[in-house]
């Protein structure tokens, strides 16, 4: 068993760390459950009062190798006693990495560029395509969350993102992604896929100045509530692009490193992009992101126009190389589908039976249950949503939520399937009992 609760949720040395953070910390953090961490190990998290707990967050689909891999740590360790940092300096390990990256990818990406965050390697996509095509508009899809810097947020389809703090940037505008469960174009039956294929032209013919460059989409919509497209739709817009000679920008960000059960999301559909925007999973934990790209598209730069303070850094990327030695050893990519899988069918036995639970979807170790008022309707129920999280964390699993109303499915993808039905038994008991 890895849950042990020792002390009432929150716990008193919780309450005190908490009462210093209202006091200093600034209040526009997400909420998350009623603890203050202290160490973790695997899918393991204890908290300041020595309680412990299954992670189904992975610290927002970072931790991939599971928290505190132990030859992540000797890595990092080993690396910070060499060399920190040398600006973009070449190194072994960053040369070394890059080879690696590109050999994982698909054949037209070539070269690979490294910088710090998501946000830092989207918005490296979106100048090379730019920089490439000598044009300046790039369209996205409603949902789509692409990070908080000016560029990505001026990406951004869903409000949340930008409001407050506009107004964006020109040059970029949204269309309707497919969401299976949730028409965009509401009551409308029939090919969700075909109707967002077919209104592609019309977006053009009513927003583009005719200075497209290029288009970028997410394998999956995480921060929208883990939309997964139809299969075919990704292959079919790539060919778009293609016919309208626009830039394919894929951002696997948080769908990379084995979270859907490939190590590429791209795999599903063995997708050919221009450019793939990896983070998260990269560094397990540590602040490193890579942009992989064709070297016909990156050519086009020249000396300095592109570069990082910290992008690939000695110690993150003799990091990277820890993490992917630790893929090919633990064989993470089949355990993540293994589970994953294992969870799904758990899951959807749970939804017949609970008349919150309106829709259980995702692919791998990434999912979204979505909670709702009545499962015709599909009315999103944030107020219930908060209660699942508060008394999953009640009874040892930690769980957090996007759009309001749809919990995040993505623990660590060392999990094994005891820690994964120890995970279940909570969120069924607090369903059921809900």
């Amino acid at each position: 068993m890895v849950v042990n609760i020792k002390t009432p949720i929150p716990g008193p040395n919780t309450q005190k760390y908490k009462a210093i953070s209202e006091k200093y910390e600034a209040h526009c953090l997400n909420q998350q459950a009623p603890i203050v961490w202290d160490h973790a190990q695997g899918v393991t998290v204890w908290d300041v009062d020595g309680n412990s707990f299954i992670d189904w967050t992975s610290g927002v689909l970072v931790t991939n190798v599971g928290h505190a891999h132990p030859k992540l740590a000797e890595a990092i360790s080993k690396q910070a006693k060499r060399l920190l940092n040398c600006y973009d300096s070449p190194t072994i390990e960053r040369i070394t990495c890059a080879e690696r990256m590109v050999g994982l990818a698909p054949e037209n990406l070539d070269n690979a560029f490294f910088a710090t965050v998501g946000s830092e390697a989207v918005d490296a996509a979106v100048r090379v395509a730019k920089h490439f095509t000598g044009k300046f508009e790039i369209m996205s899809f409603y949902g789509g969350f692409h990070g908080r810097t000016m560029g990505t947020m001026s990406l951004a389809g869903k409000m949340g993102t930008k409001k407050g703090f506009g107004p964006v940037m020109p040059g970029f505008f949204q269309v309707p992604f497919p969401d299976p469960y949730r028409n965009p174009f509401g009551s409308c039956d029939g090919d969700v896929a075909g109707q967002c294929l077919e209104f592609l032209d019309v977006a053009v013919k009513a927003q583009s100045t005719g200075s497209l460059a290029g288009l970028i989409i997410e394998p999956y919509q995480g921060a929208a509530g883990f939309i997964f497209p139809p299969d075919g739709f990704l292959k079919s817009l790539e060919k778009w692009c293609k016919d309208h000679e626009i830039i394919f920008i894929l951002d696997e960000v948080q769908s990379s490193f084995g979270r859907t059960g490939k190590f590429l999301a791209l795999e599903w559909e063995s997708l050919r992009p221009n450019l793939v925007s990896i983070g998260k999973g990269i560094g397990s934990g540590m602040p490193i992101s890579c942009l992989l790209a064709e070297s016909r598209i990156m050519g086009t730069l020249g000396e300095g126009e592109m570069s990082s303070t910290w992008g690939g850094n000695p110690i993150c990327t003799a990091a990277t190389h820890a993490i992917l030695d630790i893929f090919e050893e633990e064989k993470l990519v089949d355990n993540a589908l293994n589970i994953g899988n294992h969870m799904k069918k758990r899951l959807l036995k749970i939804k017949d039976t609970c008349r919150y639970l309106g829709d259980v979807r995702g692919r791998g170790l990434v999912m979204g249950l979505d909670i709702v008022k009545d499962k015709k309707t599909k009315e999103r129920d944030p107020e219930t949503t908060r209660k699942i999280i508060n008394e999953c964390c009640q009874n040892g699993l930690l769980i957090g939520a996007v759009s309001g109303n749809v919990i995040r499915v993505a623990p660590p993808l060392v999990i094994t399937k005891d820690e994964a039905d120890e995970s279940l038994d909570i969120m069924e008991k607090v369903l059921t009992n809900l």
